[in-house]
């Protein structure tokens, strides 16, 4: 039997989840026992945990289905706990160093609950603050949360104590110990880094299940009348429990308006058939709360509660002016009625008709032709907007009022910061990559990156607007959690712009080459190298024209530059041919035999060819120390690597750049990396926002060994 049994659930932490796991798998003090707690079996979580479980015996996962919450999770931990005491640790917290080392020298011989101290760190920054334990273990109740204590597994069986459902579960749990345990002790060394969510406690939202922390408050005081409880430990637990119910009455938006006397009526009833014989109400304001609730006196509560707002000084805040007249005429479009058939579309900052906004757009007009479509571009980009694409240009009054106006708004970047995410409105995140660079938050600790990024709380009020984001992959989920933390959706659907690498014929294949110019019998090579955040302008890091010199006239380059670029620096020789401003990317992968990038992301979605790829890779450590990265590009490449010009030069003329190495590394690279992009990704997105299905009926994303990818140009290359 394990000393401790550390119970994790894991619902909606992925991006951080490895992070919990580690921290306790890492103790110095062995004897533990680890048990996440996933939704479903094949969640992002659950794919995390059972990776852990494969390397590590400790580590043996459990789960619990999504209709039994946090409560349901946590209880079929216990169910499956093994260890004499058992601990709770949130899927994005941490043990701190030493913890369980602490707690086995500190737990005595029999004592039922343990608290200890933890410490607060907020999601990003600012200093983290302890929490003080200044009240008699006995008393402390449901002040501690479940992830601040550890429980002796006997007691919580004997006693059949278990997580109520419902909200506010830890008060339950709380109060529900506190009465039971007998004895209990408290360790004030800092066991758990507890990380604040950025979204704040989905408790502290408004909404009617504020009612539910007084079932809560019922279950307990219940259970109180039944046993015998000592009264200074009875009436404790009452102060505790009705603090927490004065705090929610008294805040201005948590239980909704219409509903604020009935909740402290309710309240008030508990309070007046619970009191405990000689309760003394406390001092000062909270004192007063206390008797108006006894006597339920709601209006001078209510009166009560406003004049200690005012006195706090509260002042709306009112916008900055700023282009009045645009500013004004996009607030008049506000008021107006959502058009339920409208959506709106943009890609790159409106550079063009691209990406995933692109593809979706056309699917929406095959599927949902009852939605009408607006693109957003710039002005020097209308264009190569195709003629049958209605757009309008970003920054005049028609763009302004279709953003003000639309249900639906799809965007591979964001929308600008003036955009109000209205009420009914459906933003979608498509997405333009999978990360291999730092993203978002993470690029925070990056300062080249994190000055040119600008300010991370606007970035952060644009991904409050999100209500969906696309994944290709399950790392792409895990990462977007951490990089963008936000309560959207994840959807893992694919790219909706990678579809064309399972649906193009060998027809579309050579059309494509031959609107670019690719030669008859020449085997195409796509360089695409990505963007150096410490580089002014664009970078070959490569000389082209030898390369060509030394790998012989059976190949050709095609330059890609970064989309930050118009154009690349090809000489227009014949065997360098620059398409970087070719309006697709997807087309270029398409007519390329095979790829050359260094850390673009080009190379996750030009592995759903199932074609070579290189890595040319002659700055790794600078880009990788300026720029950070979520992993290893060079412990898993999707193929071959080269460091220098000979070296890369070389593996295309002894052909290993294709040869069964390569494959076998291509194969485990697409086997992480494409895991959604099947084709339909489009269609799902489509089907799910714009159309309204449930879940359960969108189409599932097809095996990887079932697919069959778009055939290469060049037998030179096939594998």
């Amino acid at each position: 039997m394990p000393r401790f049994s550390v119970i994790v659930p894991t619902f909606g932490v992925a991006g951080r989840l490895s992070h919990a796991l580690d921290s306790v798998l890492t103790q110095s003090f062995g004897d533990v026992e680890l048990i996440p707690v996933c939704d479903e079996p094949d969640s992002p979580a659950a794919a995390v945990a059972a990776g852990y479980a494969a390397r590590d015996p400790r580590v043996a996962p459990v789960h619990s289905p999504p209709s039994g919450g946090l409560s349901g999770a946590r209880n079929a931990g216990i169910a499956a706990a093994t260890g004499a005491y058992v601990l709770f640790l949130d899927g994005d917290d941490e043990l701190a160093q030493g913890a369980l080392t602490a707690l086995d020298a500190a737990l005595p011989a029999g004592v039922d609950v343990l608290y200890f101290g933890h410490q607060r760190v907020h999601w990003w920054e600012g200093e983290p603050s302890t929490p003080p334990l200044d009240k008699a273990p006995e008393v402390l109740g449901v002040h501690v949360p479940a992830w601040s204590a550890a429980y002796r597994r006997a007691f919580l069986v004997e006693r059949g104590l278990t997580f109520p459902e419902g909200h506010f579960t830890d008060a339950g749990w709380g109060g529900l110990v506190t009465v039971a345990a007998e004895r209990t002790a408290v360790l004030r060394t800092v066991c758990v880094r507890h990380h604040l969510r950025r979204q704040g406690s989905r408790l502290n939202a408004p909404g009617e299940h504020h009612f539910e922390l007084l079932d809560q408050v019922e279950r307990v005081l219940a259970r109180v009348a039944e046993q015998t409880v000592p009264a200074a430990r009875s009436k404790a637990l009452f102060g505790q429990l009705f603090t927490l119910v004065l705090k929610t009455a008294a805040h201005p938006t948590r239980v909704p308006a219409r509903r604020r006397r009935a909740f402290f009526r309710r309240a008030g009833r508990l309070y007046r058939r619970h009191r405990p014989a000689g309760y003394r109400v406390p001092g000062g304001s909270l004192g007063v709360q206390h008797r108006l609730l006894a006597t339920g006196a709601y209006s001078a509560f209510r009166a009560l509660r406003g004049a200690n707002r005012a006195a706090a000084g509260a002042v709306r805040r009112v916008p900055r002016p700023r282009m009045l007249r645009t500013r004004a005429f996009y607030a008049a479009q506000l008021r107006r009625p959502l058009d339920e058939n409208l959506a709106v579309f943009c890609a790159y900052w409106g550079r063009g008709y691209a990406c995933n906004p692109a593809a979706i757009h056309a699917k929406a007009r095959e599927l949902a032709p009852h939605i009408r479509s607006v693109f957003l571009v710039e002005p020097d980009a209308v264009d190569a907007v195709p003629k049958d694409v209605e757009h309008a240009v970003i920054g005049s009054r028609r763009s302004w009022e279709v953003l003000a106006r639309a249900k639906y708004l799809v965007n591979n970047a964001n929308f600008a910061d003036a955009v109000v995410k209205r009420p009914g409105s459906v933003h979608v995140q498509t997405q333009h990559g999978t990360p291999l660079k730092k993203m978002g938050v993470d690029q925070s600790t990056y300062p080249v990156v994190a000055a040119a990024t600008g300010s991370f709380t606007k970035l952060l009020s644009r991904v409050d607007r999100w209500d969906y984001n696309l994944s290709s992959n399950r790392h792409s989920t895990q990462m977007w959690e951490r990089a963008f933390p936000g309560g959207y959706e994840a959807l893992e659907y694919g790219y909706p712009r990678n579809d064309v690498y399972c649906t193009a014929t060998a027809e579309d294949v050579a059309r494509v080459r031959e609107r670019l110019g690719v030669p008859e019998g020449r085997t195409a090579l796509l360089y695409a190298p990505t963007h150096r955040d410490h580089s002014t302008g664009f970078e070959s890091r490569l000389d082209l024209e030898a390369f060509c010199d030394a790998v012989g006239d059976r190949f050709v380059v095609l330059l890609r530059a970064h989309y930050f670029y118009d154009e690349g620096s090809g000489r227009g020789s014949g065997r360098i041919i620059d398409v970087t401003g070719h309006r697709s990317s997807e087309d270029v992968c398409l007519a390329a035999d095979a790829l050359i990038t260094d850390y673009s992301s080009i190379m996750f979605d030009y592995a759903n060819l199932d074609r070579p790829v290189v890595v040319y890779a002659d700055d790794w450590e600078v880009y990788r120390e300026t720029r950070g990265v979520y992993f290893d590009v060079m412990e898993e490449p999707p193929g071959r690597v080269a460091r220098t010009p000979g070296e890369l030069a070389a593996l295309f003329t002894d052909g290993s750049y294709a040869d069964p190495e390569a494959t076998a590394l291509r194969a485990r690279f697409r086997e992480r990396f494409c895991q959604f992009d099947d084709g339909r990704a489009a269609e799902r997105v489509v089907r799910r926002v714009l159309l309204g299905e449930p879940p359960e009926a969108i189409p599932p994303v097809l095996p990887l060994a079932e697919r069959r990818p778009a055939p290469a140009a060049s037998t030179l290359v096939r594998s």
